[in-house]
């Protein structure tokens, strides 16, 4: 990771020093909704070893010295500024043919074997596929107790469903089986359903991507290429990753709606989190494809 990287005022002065803010993939460009594990999340995504590690974030927040020197920051506020969308489609504008992930605070990727190989070198492999993109799933983390963890989040006694998960055929505009698309369901979005608008109910995220001329992020975390939707070649299963996330817990202990109804997350499916990629490649979560 590059040492010293610089910090910007806003989202388009970064954009125009792109030549440089830019110029080595892959990228993590992170998303700061709030101050919710953020060292964490940022610290997580270094290690992973991607070369650029970009944050967007309120000004009044601060990293920890150490992560600051190695980022670049971006001044940039949810409630005042463009949305995460529209930043990651000025990104590929900015950049193409470069490897991009993207994700918010309090959210952490995992893919196969991540412990022990880097995020550059699971790409290499991808790219050999002749893949342009990992397909991720928003895997729902929560904190087990709620009255010590008011916000939902608790790093060391992080909580996940083993199971209860589960995909339905996408369809287009004529009820058309979409090829290779599928609509993911299953975490905290599943079981608190009532709470939770339709739209916002799927959990598969293509999360990592690479960047091209007229490619477009969609609100729904989907592209404008039907092929980068697709959860695998037409020729064998590809791997898959998971972006392991407390925002959904987050959202719904923060909803006037919800947030006076929800008493606990757990369940008899409830299991401690070990912040592992192992872990999710044998409850099925991820898949590691032909890649050993």
């Amino acid at each position: 990771m590059k040492r010293g990287m610089q910090s910007y005022e806003s989202v388009d002065s970064f954009i125009r020093a792109s030549t440089t803010s830019l110029a080595k993939g892959p990228v993590a460009l992170i998303f700061a909704e709030d101050a919710a594990a953020l060292d964490p999340t940022v610290r997580h995504h270094v290690d992973l070893g991607f070369k650029t590690v970009v944050v967007f974030m309120p000004s009044a927040l601060r990293l920890e010295a150490d992560l600051a020197e190695c980022v670049a920051r971006v001044s940039w506020d949810i409630a005042s500024d463009a949305d995460a969308v529209d930043v990651v489609n000025r990104c590929i504008d900015a950049a193409p043919k470069l490897w991009f992930y993207y994700c918010y605070n309090a959210e952490f990727l995992f893919f196969p074997f991540s412990e022990s190989r880097t995020v550059g070198e699971m790409l290499a492999f991808n790219a050999e596929e002749r893949r342009e993109t990992v397909l991720t799933y928003v895997i729902d983390l929560y904190a087990g107790d709620l009255e010590a963890n008011p916000d939902a989040v608790s790093m060391s006694e992080a909580l996940f469903d083993r199971s209860g998960y589960y995909a339905l055929a996408r369809k287009d505009a004529w009820d058309n089986a979409l090829d290779r698309q599928m609509d993911f369901y299953g975490g905290l979005r599943w079981r608190m359903e009532e709470h939770v608008p339709e739209e916002r109910r799927r959990i598969d995220r293509v999360g990592i991507f690479k960047s091209k001329a007229g490619l477009k992020l969609r609100a729904d975390h989907t592209f404008s290429e039907p092929e980068y939707n697709t959860y695998a070649c037409a020729w064998h299963h590809n791997l898959t990753a998971a972006i392991c996330s407390f925002r959904a817990a987050k959202a719904l202990k923060r909803n006037p709606g919800s947030r006076d109804l929800i008493r606990s997350f757990q369940w008899h499916n409830s299991i401690k989190f070990e912040w592992k990629s192992q872990q999710l490649l044998k409850l099925g979560l991820i898949e590691p494809g032909q890649w050993f």
